[in-house]
């Protein structure tokens, strides 16, 4: 659809549903798209010594990368993607920058699975969604490079393995509020009553929607806004944390609704320190008022308060402190 709307007619489509035929007819396209290097890469090498077609290197999965893939196809093909680019519409920019998604910023964000989701999935996740990439990795470990290239741009080191007791030591290290990654990150993550996304494969029948459902492109921009801030937004608004402060999901001990009535709650993140310096111990009429917010901003409540206290040269967070934090950072 894409291509289509840049005027550029396709030749071949493969390996999905492309018959002999159609592989025979591989020779006659001016470039190759590469969606997926880890299927098609090595046939676009081929291509290119063979016949001299030369490939695409971007992937278009988030709002930046469609952008920078319709410019490099369109140089590909010498026609002008200014008009398509200018028309195209794409919501999750204006979500992203949108009043009710601004306590999303600076999310904790852990990302695993194949390499060209997780390298796709931190960009975007960085860059327009203002999460906080705290670890990636893959199995590919024929991608390694291309994935530890991507870590050094957010400062964190990449996990590649196949083992997914690695991987959930690292999560379990981390503690991210959020996990995008393959149908294993997602039960490691329930274990750990962490939200969850599902980026890669391996996938379960779960991830398969009955609706049409893109990944790719400025649609599919927007299909990965919707699947990755749900899990966090799994809960009841800030605005209305006053209004229920004594319910009894909003006990330390409770699980998140979202993980169903069974589910028994890990070491979360809210229990850490403040990195840098020794975190303020905690009062215990404080620590119990910090159990009333809900999880899915109580670890962000709690380091913001011991930073607040920290900076201050306070040894004890008493009740006093919390709401003077609360009211520093809601400035």
């Amino acid at each position: 659809m894409l291509l289509g709307q840049l005027g550029i007619d396709v030749n071949v489509a493969a390996p999905m549903d492309a018959t002999p035929a159609d592989l025979a007819r591989l020779g006659d396209a001016d470039f190759n798209v590469v969606l997926y290097p880890e299927i098609a890469g090595q046939a676009a090498s081929w291509l290119r010594r063979t016949f001299g077609q030369p490939s695409t290197h971007t992937v278009p999965i988030g709002v930046g990368a469609t952008r920078d893939f319709a410019a490099e196809v369109a140089a590909l093909a010498g026609v002008d993607a200014a008009a398509f680019l200018a028309e195209a519409a794409c919501n999750l920019p204006w979500y992203s920058r949108s009043v009710d998604s601004t306590y999303l910023t600076n999310k904790r964000v852990f990302i695993f699975g194949d390499a060209t989701h997780v390298v796709a999935a931190a960009r975007i996740a960085a860059d327009e969604m203002g999460f906080a990439v705290v670890g990636l990795g893959t199995y590919s470990r024929e991608f390694a490079r291309e994935v530890r290239e991507a870590a050094k741009l957010y400062g964190v080191d990449a996990l590649i393995s196949d083992d997914y007791l690695e991987v959930e030591a690292r999560i379990g290290e981390l503690r991210p509020e959020l996990v995008l990654g393959t149908q294993m990150e997602r039960h490691i993550a329930k274990r750990l009553g962490i939200g969850c996304a599902v980026i890669s494969a391996p996938v379960h029948v779960q991830d398969f929607p009955a609706r049409h459902a893109p990944q790719m492109g400025f649609e599919g921009a927007n299909v990965i806004f919707d699947a990755w801030v749900h899990p966090l937004m799994m809960g009841l608004e800030e605005h209305l944390i006053t209004m229920f402060r004594e319910d009894f999901e909003f006990s330390a001990d409770a699980a998140p609704s979202h993980l169903g009535s069974g589910a028994t709650v890990g070491p979360a993140a809210d229990i850490l320190p403040a990195a840098g310096a020794e975190a303020a111990g905690w009062a215990p009429d404080a620590e119990k008022e910090l159990g009333k917010i809900p999880f899915f901003v109580r670890g962000k409540a709690r380091r913001n308060t011991e930073r607040f206290a920290t900076e201050r040269g306070l040894s004890t967070i008493t009740l006093e402190t919390l709401y003077d934090a609360k009211a520093h950072h809601a400035r």
